[in-house]
């Protein structure tokens, strides 16, 4: 199975790294709930939990081949060396490995990410050709590399933003905007295009619209192709998805939530531009609104103040820090604090999410699932739902709805924990 990866910066890098050091048994794959999660089936008294990998039939990881794109002509293992993530004992014996992963040309315009530029870059007369190319790289990536199947997960920089408007409300209009060079059509927009009509699932890991256009899961529909996305849920944003389902469950109230990052890595660069931040800020402030639902607690929640800072700080690298200060109150209105320091690795978090997204959405194809896998949203900020469903952020009840998900496609019982059997005479 052949996993691409359009962006090969750090995240990337992490993962096939990663993936290649457990295959020789060199480290762990922690993080990864396909590799190390366990599912419970039937009843408690049971004791049936097996690994999630040995319960539904995955990907092997020693069948997995890695590619991908980037502007930047860098072998796997230079960039992973520049990345600075992974120190040289997970590097070094992998080194020929790594030299041997050389990125394709990537569709890239410093219109849409403005603080990266590069030389390795398709050329062509409509946003339509240069589409074209790639899908004629899909193509060649799976002969060459004999493979059965593939899957394309987004592990490239964040876009300027952009809002949903005519060009993306149906794939007639998609393509032929494609054609007029619509500046409204991104990159990342023709990466998922090409690759669900060579009908590889495609995972958006950055807050990029693509997607989560009518017109991209269209075609997905049309094509049979699993999609899931947006924004890998990483560090800042998994924290709040554990805290704020908390306060709403045991109903306490919530006045202010101001959050801030230091990070200097590619991520962090691209993000110190004002247009890029606007795509990443529209998904991160939108977590908590979801999750504390104010239209139905107007008095806990109907008045939070919420802020949202990134700041590029080189000397940081992948090393991100995010700082919360959370102004809760209480019984009677009682004011308290919780203040969060997460010292956290940024493409340490991401690269696991990129090995169960492959897997998953590879498994998701062979069920026969198409379009929106909303069971997936255990992965990202903005997760993805059907028209008029509310998505959902608590990462509790997404972690549910995932592990449900499998035992549903195993023929085996939902757990609900209700639990009342074993009280029952």
């Amino acid at each position: 199975m052949g996993v691409l990866l359009p962006g090969m910066g750090a995240v990337a890098t992490t993962f096939i790294a990663g993936v290649e050091n457990v295959r020789r048994s060199l480290a762990l794959p922690i993080g990864s709930v396909t590799q190390l999660g366990t599912i419970r089936l039937g009843k408690r008294t049971e004791g049936r939990s097996p690994t999630i990998r040995e319960f539904v039939p995955l990907a092997q990881l020693e069948d997995l081949v890695f590619g991908g794109w980037d502007p930047i002509p860098d072998s796997a293992y230079q960039s992973a060396k520049v990345a600075g993530v992974l120190e040289d004992r997970h590097l070094a014996p992998i080194a020929d490995f790594l030299k041997g992963i050389t990125p394709m040309p990537a569709v890239f315009d410093q219109f849409y990410v403005k603080k990266l530029n590069g030389p390795n870059v398709k050329h062509g007369r409509t946003k339509r050709d240069l589409a074209e190319q790639l899908r004629n790289d899909i193509r060649n990536f799976k002969s060459a590399n004999q493979l059965d199947r593939l899957v394309v997960v987004w592990c490239a920089s964040t876009e300027i933003f952009i809002r949903a408007g005519a060009v993306h409300a149906s794939l007639a209009a998609f393509e032929r905007a494609m054609e007029e060079n619509h500046a409204d059509i991104a990159p990342s927009m023709l990466y998922a295009w090409a690759a669900l009509m060579e009908g590889v699932p495609f995972a958006m890991g950055a807050p990029n619209l693509a997607v989560d256009t009518p017109a991209l899961q269209e075609l997905a529909r049309d094509r049979g192709v699993p999609i899931a996305g947006k924004d890998f849920k990483t560090g800042q944003t998994l924290m709040k998805t554990v805290l704020a389902p908390m306060l709403k469950a045991r109903m306490l109230g919530l006045a202010g939530w101001y959050s801030t990052n230091i990070l200097g890595n590619r991520d962090g660069e691209v993000l110190d531009d004002p247009e890029s931040f606007k795509t990443k800020e529209e998904s991160k402030l939108g977590v908590l609104e979801h999750v504390l639902q104010p239209q139905l607690y107007p008095q806990l929640y109907g008045n939070v103040f919420h802020k949202v800072r990134i700041n590029y700080y080189p000397p940081r690298g992948d090393n991100k820090e995010g700082w919360d200060n959370i102004d809760i109150f209480g019984w009677l209105g009682y004011p308290m604090q919780i203040k969060v320091d997460f010292l956290c690795r940024d493409s340490i978090l991401a690269a696991p999410i990129v090995l169960d997204l492959a897997l998953f959405l590879d498994l998701a194809q062979r069920a026969g699932m198409k379009g929106i896998q909303e069971w997936l949203s255990f992965y990202f900020k903005s997760p993805m739902a059907a028209p008029g469903l509310t998505p959902e952020h608590d990462l509790f009840i997404q972690q549910t709805k995932l592990k449900n998900t499998l035992r549903y496609l195993m023929g085996e019982a939902q757990i609900t924990h209700l639990g009342i059997e074993y009280y029952e005479p």
